[in-house]
């Protein structure tokens, strides 16, 4: 039973999270065609009677369907806030105040507002009221926390040890924190946000660098075999998480993420303290993951038969 509503509470969770995303975007747009995003949540819906039926509602070892499905149902429609605030914004010049000053009143009214005896038409209302900076900021957070607890929910995959999957959730919370400073504080530059161009590329690779979570590469040790103890397995086979580490820190996440910030320092003259370091702290990762590669070369060559 415990495993049944592991695997079944986490996707419940990303079917609301999936949802409440959706609303938000035909209640921004005034659009009601866009209530039909709802229905990729179907496939997260067949995906869990498939995985409690032919599973048991265990993850798969490698890869995780649910994860990725979450990902394809919420992100549309973060996308399509995105870009409406960033038209929004171009068009009128006055949405940031008007959104400085609806929070403002919003925080001055908490202690009513948010009192216990507060009906639900009313916290309905002032959470209908926040503007969409706030609520893109709380989709895009809630969608990394939901990414991590819901993984530590999910009944583990067959063949994946406790030590494995600790490692896993341990990276989940490193690269969730990275992602969501690299959206909020790129996004948040003016200057950035006037070239519609470069909002699309931060969103592709923000886009590209959430494939990381449906995946457990990185940590995974396959049982070593007879031909690897024997130093004569191929490199990959032999070396195969650390390889699978190297690879996504260059082409998913600190490599994507460095060329971006650069491009927004040199093109854009944007040029801060936190924007500097988190460039230095890409650049660090990437030459330390290139190191790490040469040493994985060397010892696979050392141990290979004279």
């Amino acid at each position: 039973m415990l495993e049944i509503a592991g695997a079944v509470i986490p996707r419940l969770f990303f079917i609301l999270h999936s949802l409440v995303a959706v609303w938000r975007v035909t209640h921004s747009l005034h659009e009601r065609q866009y209530a039909l995003l709802a229905l990729l949540n179907v496939l997260l819906i067949v995906e869990m009677i498939w995985a409690l039926k032919k599973r048991k509602g265990k993850d798969c070892k490698w890869f995780s369907p649910a994860i990725l499905l979450y990902l394809i149902c919420v992100m549309p429609s973060i996308w399509i806030l995105e870009v409406h605030h960033h038209q929004a914004e171009n068009n009128d010049k006055n949405v940031s105040n008007k959104c400085i000053e609806l929070n403002n009143e919003l925080a001055g009214a908490n202690s009513y507002h948010l009192s216990f005896n507060q009906n639900l038409t009313e916290i309905f209302e002032l959470l209908s009221s926040a503007c969409n900076d706030a609520w893109i900021l709380g989709l895009h957070q809630t969608l990394l926390i939901l990414l991590i607890v819901g993984k530590w929910v999910l009944p583990m995959g067959y063949g994946i040890t406790r030590d494995e999957f600790s490692q896993l959730l341990l990276i989940f919370v490193s690269i969730a924190a990275d992602i969501l400073e690299f959206t909020t504080e790129t996004l948040s530059e003016p200057n950035v946000r006037k070239n519609t161009v470069l909002v699309y590329a931060i969103l592709g690779v923000w886009s590209w660098s959430m494939l990381q979570f449906p995946l457990h590469l990185a940590v995974l040790h396959t049982e070593p075999s007879s031909a690897s103890q024997n130093s004569s397995g191929s490199l990959l086979s032999t070396y195969r998480a650390d390889i699978w580490n190297i690879i996504v820190s260059l082409f998913i996440h600190d490599g994507p993420f460095f060329v971006l910030r650069m491009f927004v320092m040199i093109h854009f003259k944007v040029i801060h303290q936190m924007l500097v370091f988190f460039s230095i702290k890409n650049f660090l990762v990437l030459l330390i993951q290139i190191y790490r590669l040469s040493v994985i070369c060397e010892d696979y060559r050392s141990r290979l038969p004279h």
